[in-house]
């Protein structure tokens, strides 16, 4: 029995890969930023399927909190699974910020760096304590990071350090057996960044008409994708980074 963190997992991507881990036999723990009830009802759906699951509280905006949150961590599993080790860890948490250039703020710019940067680098830091030997993080960057969108320089940017960072984390962390990758969705219909892919119609239709596939991607096609990569067979995929866009912009 292996036991997954996924950040963010009450709604979105992060739901479909809890749901998708759970369905491959993992628990899960699955935090939510403030929308209890979605993340209860994920946990009664993966508990309904014979897999044990416990949502906790985190705002992956606030650093200070890490510390914390890893005694949360370390509570839960003592109480649900008699374990003081955990498996996977998946960074998934994250917002959407559209602006060009020249008219992104500062403040903008900070909180993308604190929720998708640095979270990523420090979140993970006071966990892997708490990570088994042999253990997985799976990190979550977008296809922006390879092309470029008007409107995306921040976010696109920050997503090319969690990639820099990924191989860093697969480098420095061998010697324990662990293995870093990155998981990076193209355009998905959820209600990230104001829903503007899946309820923009010529938005939707202008990402499928790039997209080899012919279609924009579905939450369950990430969340697919990150369960395949932390199944049994994928130990030895270690430091790369892994498209999951259908082939857009190729």
């Amino acid at each position: 029995m292996k036991i997954a963190i996924v950040t963010g997992g009450s709604r979105g991507l992060g739901k479909s890969m809890a749901l998708h881990l759970a369905a491959q036999g993992r628990d899960v723990i699955l935090t939510y930023h403030s929308k209890k009830a979605e993340a209860d009802a994920v946990v009664a759906e993966i508990e309904k399927n014979g897999r044990k699951a416990v949502a906790l509280q985190l705002d992956v905006a606030d650093h200070t909190t890490f510390t914390a949150f890893a005694e949360k961590v370390k509570t839960a599993l003592k109480a649900k699974w008699d374990r003081n080790d955990f498996d996977f860890l998946v960074n998934n948490a994250g917002v959407g910020i559209h602006a060009n250039f020249t008219e992104t703020t500062e403040e903008q710019f900070d909180q993308l760096v604190n929720i998708h940067l640095k979270a990523t680098f420090f979140l993970t830091q006071k966990l892997v304590p708490l990570m088994k030997d042999g253990g997985r993080i799976v990190n979550i960057s977008s296809g922006l990071a390879r092309f470029s969108l008007p409107g995306y320089s921040a976010y696109g940017a920050m997503k090319g350090g969690i990639e820099t960072l990924t191989r860093y984390m697969a480098k420095e962390l061998g010697a324990r057996r662990i293995t870093a990758n990155v998981i990076a969705p193209g355009a998905i219909e959820t209600d990230f960044g104001g829903g503007m892919v899946r309820d923009n119609k010529q938005v939707n239709a202008f990402v499928a008409s790039q997209t080899a596939l012919g279609r924009v991607g579905l939450p369950d096609d990430v969340g697919g994708a990150v369960a395949a990569l932390l199944s049994d067979g994928n130990n030895w995929v270690n430091g790369q980074r892994i498209e999951v866009s259908g082939g857009v912009n190729l």
